[in-house]
């Protein structure tokens, strides 16, 4: 088996297939030796759970789990790794490479095929460039994942795991909330990597909620709620919701009395029980 985290096995297996690193996918490589095993073991691994991979690279996370799990699928877009990864997982019976982009790739399908009848986790390092786009699909298109354990720029994984209250809180960290519980396992230094990044990074877990928090008829307008709430980060809710909804302040701001809200109050000091309670407020009369 290759030992991806050498720089020069890595940097010979590349070689050897003509491969250049992509900056517009955003492809920088692991070669810690700890961190996947770690990601892989902190992310739920066993052999008795199946692993969905986004972005493999040479491999060296995919190694790991398929070490531990019962089957892997990974999605790769750059079809030039494709003979690498099929050298460096030739020792792996149970891994599948999937050639597409996963912002656009049939995900229900995919799980279908592949997963059925199996507890799923996701394990990734992910590019950065796409980082919240990946993660907010794989969570609304409500798949049958037990959990998703990411690696993401340190910057990134802050956003994505803020509380209520936190300055790093935003539109993203409420709608992560909305269908996980998330926290930060621990960081990665950029010397990590080949070639390394300008950023330092963080492997993250989001444990899936059992059930919706919301009906599905609340939760179409949740969401506009809390897009429209960070809409205007500098301004009160109130002036926010006016503005983003196209709702009179008045109405915001009655809609904001019934939930048990100051008027003064920002987005960020919003909960999502606040949320749920000012979208009903907000929305009532239109779901009577």
């Amino acid at each position: 088996m290759y030992n991806l985290s050498d720089s020069k096995t890595v940097q010979k297996v590349l070689e050897k297939h003509g491969f250049h690193f992509s900056k517009s996918l955003g492809q920088n490589f692991l070669i810690n030796p700890t961190v996947c095993p770690r990601m892989a073991e902190m992310g739920g691994a066993a052999p008795d759970v199946a692993a969905l991979e986004v972005g493999p690279g040479i491999g060296v996370l995919t190694q790991e789990l398929a070490k531990r799990c019962r089957k892997v699928v990974a999605i790769e877009l750059d079809r030039r790794l494709f003979p690498v990864l099929e050298e460096t997982l030739d020792d792996f019976s149970n891994v599948k490479i999937v050639p597409g982009d996963v912002l656009k790739i049939d995900l229900p399908q995919l799980f279908d095929e592949e997963f059925a009848g199996m507890d799923v986790i996701v394990c990734a390092n992910l590019p950065y460039y796409i980082t919240s786009p990946v993660i907010m699909r794989l969570l609304e298109e409500k798949l049958p994942i037990r959990s998703l354990t990411v690696m993401v720029q340190k910057e990134a994984a802050q956003r994505l795991c803020a509380q209520p209250g936190e300055r790093a809180c935003g539109a993203v960290s409420a709608a992560v909330r909305y269908y996980a519980e998330p926290r930060v396992l621990f960081p990665v230094s950029r010397g990590s990597f080949m070639p390394p990044p300008n950023v330092d990074s963080a492997v993250i877990r989001l444990d899936i909620r059992g059930q919706a928090l919301l009906p599905d008829e609340e939760e179409r307008t949740f969401f506009r709620v809390v897009r429209a709430a960070f809409g205007q980060r500098r301004k009160t809710a109130v002036n926010s919701l006016s503005a983003g909804l196209s709702l009179p302040k008045e109405r915001v701001a009655g809609a904001m009395a019934q939930a048990g809200l100051s008027p003064t109050v920002r987005a960020e000091q919003l909960t999502l029980s606040d949320f749920a309670a000012l979208n009903r407020a907000l929305f009532k009369e239109e779901s009577e």
